[in-house]
């Protein structure tokens, strides 16, 4: 009897203790009688990288979370700029949407919206890398809290298109210029977007070779995806040829990259035209 009694304590301490910890997650999320307001994140970057040239804005939506209950209607929030944790300029680098809590939520966002045109700097002297930093302020119905680090988030964003890691046995960085040419951001983003066209035409293989390569083919052992080579020359590298031989398209390369090297190999040179 002593142990069953010893057995029925110990059972209720430890559910005691699954339930505290039940209701203190439960305050932070659902106390009605406290608005409080958060970032989920101190820190949010961007690149537009291997992006297609076409896309000119992305919009980043910033995340924020309540304590308290949710609201059957979306509700805004108030927010500042943080003057010495920014460099970019609204309207140039960024725009600025409307915060908000949608309803039935008690997750939000900031819209940031970045404008590809105004991102400076280049591959040969460096991208320009830009801040924004955003703090919560109080308002009629929400209270930023937790930590002073919460209550702030700093975005960065770029226009950064840099040489893949694609590493040699010894880690070194490798391009293979007799498949590829010279390395040139152009012929990343080009190849990166033939990648993805490659979902449409061959969608269980496409599916493979991201799982094997990333979704950027970030992921490329040696810069040699032999495993699939005969379905990347003929997908990815013949169109990436055409695109850069095609006369029509010279003008819209020299006018993005005055400096774009017109060498990309043809993959199947023994082909007839």
């Amino acid at each position: 009897m002593k142990t069953n009694k010893i057995g029925k304590i110990a059972a209720g301490i430890v559910l005691a203790g699954l339930l505290t910890g039940c209701y203190q997650e439960d305050y932070l999320t659902y106390d009605a009688d406290f608005t409080g307001i958060y970032f989920r994140d101190s820190t949010v970057s961007y690149s537009f990288g291997v992006t297609a040239l076409e896309i000119q804005e992305h919009t980043i939506n910033v995340p924020v979370r309540i304590m308290g209950v949710p609201s059957t209607e979306t509700r805004n929030f108030a927010f500042e700029i943080i003057p010495d944790s920014t460099d970019a300029n609204n309207g140039v680098q960024y725009l600025l949407g409307t915060p908000q809590i949608p309803a039935d939520s008690i997750d939000g966002f900031i819209p940031v919206i970045v404008l590809r045109d105004g991102l400076g700097g280049n591959y040969e002297n460096g991208f320009i890398r830009y801040k924004l930093g955003l703090r919560l302020v109080a308002d009629k119905v929400f209270t930023p809290t937790l930590n002073e680090s919460s209550q702030r988030c700093v975005i960065t964003f770029d226009n950064a298109i840099e040489q893949p890691d694609w590493l040699d046995f010894q880690g070194n960085k490798v391009w293979r210029e007799s498949e590829l040419g010279v390395w040139h951001p152009l012929k990343l983003i080009k190849m990166v977007e033939y990648f993805h066209e490659l979902e449409a035409i061959q969608p269980e293989t496409y599916k493979k070779m991201v799982d094997l390569y990333g979704e950027n083919l970030e992921h490329i052992d040696y810069g040699d995806p032999y495993q699939y080579k005969t379905t990347i020359k003929k997908y990815i590298y013949k169109p990436m040829y055409d695109y850069f031989n095609a006369p029509e398209n010279r003008p819209e390369i020299l006018g993005l990259y005055p400096d774009f090297p017109f060498d990309f190999p043809n993959p199947f040179p023994d082909a007839t035209e």
